[in-house]
């Protein structure tokens, strides 16, 4: 025990005293032990040691002095980018899988997507640990410096360009229940915010301050943990879930993503989606219920309304007081050609379409290709199967069911984005995700974004609906709480009734303005209490 003790002690100068090679290693491995918080690992406990060791590398590189800033921005981007490296190559390999559908086509574009994205997302991160370095300091702040750089980078990430916030750091606590609550409050923006100023704390007890100071952060960070994981166990038991009177059917085929659009396997696949929508009703479901049964994202390998006879054939299998939303590729005339749609589709019992819903946000490389026209001299090409790309739909909408009950479509890559949803008289009863995971396999991929769809649930309140070609397909309350699931590459159905939305959140309300008042009152406190005493070593 003595030996354990020792060698914990003298942890924080093998991070401080680390110079050269060392400290960059050292500094990727901290960002890729830190994506083992993430589904499906969900170490949570490791968030304090990476964490701490960052801060301790930011301790040990910077260079105090007034004069130096050029250099702290250098060093605190470096090192940044280093950890963002690591946490993104941890957390995203599995992206690779994705070329391997169609290797004899793709397989070589692998290795460069496996690290380019790495590479270019550490970019957001290297930016919020420079921003953070250029007010480091000695004192306790320097962590909600970090913390506010590091959240920043996570909310830049989610809005340049077309977006991309997997993975914010404040998924690192979603298999919490508990914890994630806050998010109602804050979004998954403010619950990074947290993650990374409570598990930096720890960091501020290798300091050379008085113990007493140097317990303030501690103690602080550890109340705050309390007050975090009160309400979300207030939350929990004060909203018990109630009801809607609607049936829900998901159907998961589990179609392997190198059979979908195999010609010759058409019939065979579609006819498995009506045969397992014909199944006996299990579960919560009861005949003589109104019922909307949930096909996945392109679910049928034709666009829908141009297959003959295949609208009416869905209306057989559905039977009496069913409808289907199901995702599917649509088509239409355009001046250079046909253009072509991720889309949502409403069909009723008499196999007639009653509304549609065009993918909005397409993902960039997967769905159409930036730049197309200069990329596409490079041999590159999307992976949007035999459609080769799609056009991104006008605008957000919800469908209604027959029974008048509202919902928001999210195909697949749309779940991922917080505070993409409809409020005020549009804001719908339930979110309705329809995904194709099949591209990722057996990976963290479809467990991690089935963590950032339960988020969603969080933050608005609204009951999610999730069905996923090879899984993992859900229903989830307005707390998040996942009341049905099948897991991944299970062929079945999920029947069970359609919980009831919750009153508007906090952050449903006003969205990631309070985060914004956060960092402002930062700047506000940095600029009064002087930033330039600096020495962290001393």
């Amino acid at each position: 025990m003595n030996w354990v003790l020792q060698r914990l002690s003298g942890l924080p100068n093998t991070f401080l005293l680390a110079w050269g090679w060392r400290r960059r290693l050292l500094c990727v491995l901290a960002g890729g032990v830190t994506a083992l918080s993430l589904p499906p690992y969900d170490l949570s406990f490791l968030l304090p040691l990476t964490f701490s060791s960052l801060v301790w590398l930011l301790d040990g590189a910077l260079e105090p002095g007034e004069g130096r800033r050029m250099a702290r921005l250098r060093t605190g981007f470096s090192l940044g980018w280093l950890f963002g490296f690591g946490y993104f190559l941890a957390g995203l390999w599995w992206i690779g899988s994705a070329f391997l559908v169609e290797a004899d086509r793709y397989a070589w574009m692998m290795p460069f997507a496996v690290f380019a994205m790495p590479v270019g997302l550490a970019l957001f991160t290297g930016l919020g640990t420079a921003l953070a370095a250029l007010v480091w300091n000695d004192r306790s702040q320097r962590i909600l410096f970090l913390a506010a750089g590091l959240t920043l980078s996570d909310w830049l990430r989610g809005h340049v360009l077309t977006g991309f916030p997997w993975n914010a750091f404040g998924y690192g606590v979603s298999q919490s229940l508990v914890l994630s609550q806050v998010a109602s409050l804050v979004g998954i923006y403010g619950l990074s915010f947290l993650v990374v100023a409570i598990s930096s704390a720890p960091a501020t007890l290798a300091d050379s301050r008085p113990l007493s100071k140097r317990l303030v952060p501690v103690t602080s960070a550890i109340a705050v943990l309390v007050a975090v994981a009160v309400f979300g166990a207030v939350r929990l038991s004060s909203n018990e879930t109630q009801y809607e009177d609607l049936d829900i059917r998901i159907v998961q085929p589990s179609i392997d993503q190198q059979d979908k659009w195999r010609p010759e396997l058409k019939d065979e696949i579609f006819q498995t989606y009506l045969d397992m929508t014909e199944v006996p009703l299990g579960g919560s479901a009861r005949v003589g219920n109104d019922r909307l049964v949930v096909w996945p994202e392109s679910a049928v390998p034709f666009l829908l309304t141009l297959e003959p006879g295949a609208l009416f054939r869905i209306g057989q299998a559905l039977g009496e007081n069913a409808e289907l939303v199901t995702g599917a590729n649509r088509g239409e005339a355009g001046a250079n050609g046909p253009n072509y749609f991720n889309s949502v589709y409403m069909v009723e019992n008499d196999g007639t379409v009653s509304a549609i819903y065009d993918k909005v946000r397409l993902v960039p490389f997967g769905e159409y290709l930036p730049l197309q026209s200069l990329l596409e001299q490079t041999g590159l090409s999307s992976l949007a199967g035999p459609f080769q790309g799609f056009t991104p739909g006008y605008r957000k909408k919800a469908l209604t069911t027959a029974g008048g009950i509202k919902f928001q479509p999210l195909v697949c890559y749309e779940a991922i984005f917080p505070g993409s949803t409809l409020t005020g008289k549009d804001r719908p009863s339930f979110l309705l995700n329809v995904s194709n995971d099949a591209w990722f396999g057996r990976t963290p991929g479809p467990y991690q974004h089935l963590a950032q769809a339960r988020m969603r649930a969080i933050e608005t309140g609204l009951p999610m609906v999730r069905a996923a070609n090879t899984g993992i397909s859900a229903i989830i309350d307005g707390k998040g709480e996942v009341i049905e699931k099948m897991r991944v590459f299970r062929r079945g159905v999920i029947d069970g009734k359609l919980p009831a939305r919750l009153d508007t959140t906090f952050y449903g309300r006003f969205g990631d303005v309070p985060l914004l008042i956060i960092w402002v009152a930062l700047v506000i406190f940095t600029g009064m209490s002087g930033y330039n005493r600096y020495s962290p070593l001393n």
